[in-house]
């Protein structure tokens, strides 16, 4: 596809370099004229200096022959209004970063009426990322396919988990449920499992479950589990509001104590969540931490605007009162975050952004007998976990899943079936209108269902 990318910050430099290693021919624009030679040539794309606004800029990047624009500046009427303009001269899809939570009711009229295709926002969807690790104690990273109907779930095994030991295939034997171990992380190496492999101490595993069947499989691999009750946030900013806006959504009621040195922000927050008990005052400060009983805290959520901050009060935090953390990096690469750092788990929206719109960009791009409606990279971008709907009757229908010819490394690791989750074995099949996850490593290059076939 022809994607003209205009804003060259965090989030569209993350989706200049996620798009182009996907294949697609990339033109990216900004007001920067020195960001825009420097990413043009680190990522070797066209690059346009100038305002994404202005009709003949436009035109110099190509809008007329673009399959896709996506506006990310750092001001959403003017995304608005590229979006708009795009429509025009094009007739191209548009995707516009949306972040001003006064447009939260708005949304579906402006798509409407601008014909914007995808609205994104990365802040509301951090939040929605927070939100499904304080559901699930200890894990580092939370994965949703088919509207919860099937959770992925990431955790570190300690030395006294009862799993380590344990070969995969004896795992029904330490616990009743169903439940498919879809990766295994061990040190640098990348681990799509056989039967044969076994989970040591140290090992982080990804497994697919049903949320209920995955809380139960969480507390088998920590016994002294415990549902959280109590949540300090440091950062009272858009992400926050999100947040305490999926309250009522969460299964466990939580207490939160949001920090902020910005009076102003505070007091607008607490004017809106009046059962929040807000503190106008520094992360950083130990002593004001303490006095708000930081050690009955079960997590600790830092999300201010500076990474170097954010790391440093979860690194002080965990090593203090022994907190789960989990930390907002956005400047910061979360691989170049050294493990021995152990500041719990790692979110970084421009990484969440890309992978909503390169989800988009592949389900736009899709094969006739199967959708894409997940994309989640993992390890890194080493690995991905995709979910695709069948839509047609084709190779793989009807075939036992023992007899299909499929890629190495990748597994399937869950089928929903008329909204049930289903742990695959040998004997399943694959049906027109299942839902169905993959796990791979990244190298295998699926794009499509059809791909999974192993090459002839």
């Amino acid at each position: 596809m022809n994607i003209i990318i205009i804003g060259c910050g965090k989030t569209g430099a993350a989706l200049a370099e996620e798009l182009n290693n996907e294949g697609h021919d990339i033109t990216i624009v900004d007001r920067d004229e020195k960001r825009v030679r420097d990413l043009a040539m680190s990522l070797d794309v066209i690059g346009v200096y100038g305002n994404g606004a202005i009709l003949n800029v436009q035109k110099e990047a190509g809008v007329d022959k673009a399959d896709l624009l996506i506006a990310c500046t750092e001001s959403d009427e003017l995304n608005m209004l590229i979006c708009l303009f795009a429509r025009k001269l094009g007739d191209c899809m548009t995707i516009c970063r949306i972040r001003n939570v006064e447009y939260e009711n708005e949304i579906d009229y402006l798509q409407k009426e601008l014909g914007i295709s995808l609205v994104i926002s990365p802040e509301k969807l951090t939040a929605h990322e927070v939100v499904r690790l304080l559901h699930f104690p200890s894990a580092t990273q939370i994965e949703s396919f088919s509207n919860g109907k099937a959770e992925m779930v990431t955790v570190r095994l300690n030395k006294e988990s009862p799993l380590v030991g344990v070969a995969l295939r004896d795992l029904h034997k330490k616990f009743i449920g169903s439940v498919v171990i879809v990766m295994i992380e061990r040190g640098q190496e990348i681990i799509i499992p056989s039967g044969d492999d076994e989970m040591r101490p140290g090992d982080l595993i990804s497994f697919i479950a049903h949320a209920d069947e995955a809380m139960k499989f969480l507390k088998k691999c920590d016994p002294n589990l415990r549902p959280h009750r109590s949540v300090f946030v440091i950062g009272a900013g858009r992400i926050t509001n999100y947040i305490l806006e999926e309250r009522d959504r969460m299964k466990n009621p939580m207490n939160f104590k949001v920090f902020d040195i910005r009076e102003e922000r505070c007091t607008a927050l607490s004017e809106r969540y009046q059962d929040v008990t807000f503190i106008n005052g520094s992360g950083t400060d130990q002593g004001l931490l303490r006095e708000e009983n930081i050690e009955g805290a079960d997590v600790m959520v830092t999300v201010t605007g500076i990474d170097e901050q954010n790391v440093m009060m979860s690194m002080i935090a965990r090593e203090n009162y022994g907190t789960r953390m989990i930390t907002k990096v956005n400047h910061l690469e979360p691989e170049d975050i050294p493990d021995s750092l152990d500041i719990g788990s790692l979110i970084a929206p421009k990484m969440i952004t890309a992978n909503e719109v390169v989800r988009f960009v592949r389900a736009v791009e899709e094969s006739r007998d199967s959708s894409i409606t997940s994309l989640y990279k993992l390890a890194d971008g080493r690995a991905e976990a995709q979910e695709y709907e069948v839509l047609e009757d084709s190779w793989l229908t009807d075939v036992m899943l023992k007899d299909l010819r499929k890629k190495p490394n990748l597994v399937i690791g869950a089928i929903i079936r008329n909204g049930e989750f289903l742990a695959p074995s040998g004997s399943d099949v694959i049906r027109k209108g299942d839902h169905i996850v993959i796990v791979t490593r990244a190298d295998n290059q699926i794009r499509s269902l059809s791909d999974i076939a192993a090459e002839a």
